[in-house]
């Protein structure tokens, strides 16, 4: 498919000459500086202009909305701001969960157990920092802190059991669906898109929960490096019908 997507990006590179708007120059110049960006053929750097361009007008466009009030969060052209939406897809949201998945549902709850209204693992020093998963592992076996023996499942599809096991286990692996621009291009605030949907393809971490502005959101840590989202996190939607499918596939380490 990638081969397909080069040429086809190669083909409109003629057209896409035409079609560059040169007052932006500048601002493509400052932004390839910023990411240390590098493109191996001219050809290659028209095509991620052209894409650069798309997806920079559906950011201004995103956030003349959000200042209007009508969205509850806002987006920026970040270092993933020349690729599409099924570039990152496939590069960096892989994760593809079996037809015939066999939970393994251990999870114990404790409905009258008092929650606290806000988390963040972060502040007890319980997250690590936010990795590239395009980048090298350096993880030496010597210098680990424990051991994982097992897992925990959480039943399929409920905020209120994740909400339970973060407050009360710390951090839990979800998956989501991670397929659109308005989530590759997040900056801040709480995110809801809907168009997102059940169908999951990417893996996360959720580190906390709360509130803001009045709208709830899970605390999520991505894996995209820190030029992602805030410093490499995202707020998602809380209590607004599994938005993005994040309690669909819920698991924690037993430690």
């Amino acid at each position: 498919t990638h081969w397909l997507l080069w040429a086809l990006l190669a083909c409109s590179c003629a057209a896409a000459q035409l079609h560059r708007d040169p007052t932006l120059d500048n601002h493509w110049d400052l932004w390839k500086k910023t990411y240390g960006k590098q493109y191996k053929e001219k050809n290659e750097e028209v095509a991620r202009r052209l894409i650069w361009e798309r997806n920079l007008k559906f950011v201004m466009l995103h956030n003349l909305e959000h200042s209007m009030g009508m969205h509850s969060y806002d987006l920026g052209m970040n270092h993933l701001g020349d690729m599409t939406s099924e570039e990152v897809t496939s590069l960096m949201s892989s994760l593809r969960v079996p037809s015939q998945w066999q939970r393994n549902v251990t999870y114990k709850s404790n409905p009258n157990q008092k929650l606290p209204d806000s988390l963040d693992w972060r502040e007890k020093g319980c997250v690590t920092e936010v990795k590239y998963q395009d980048g090298k592992c350096r993880y030496d076996s010597k210098n680990r802190a424990a051991t994982c023996s097992k897992y925990t499942e959480l039943p399929f599809g409920s905020e209120d059991y994740l909400k339970e096991a973060v407050a009360n286990k710390g951090p839990v692996s979800v998956a989501i669906d991670a397929s659109h621009p308005s989530f590759f291009l997040y900056k801040s605030g709480v995110y809801y898109d809907p168009s997102c949907t059940q169908n999951v393809n990417h893996g996360v971490l959720v580190v906390g929960y709360g509130n803001l502005n009045g709208k709830d959101y899970w605390l999520v840590k991505n894996s995209w490096g820190i030029n992602f989202g805030d410093k490499g996190y995202i707020r998602m939607a809380r209590n607004s019908g599994n938005h993005c499918g994040i309690a669909n596939y819920c698991s924690y380490p037993e430690i």
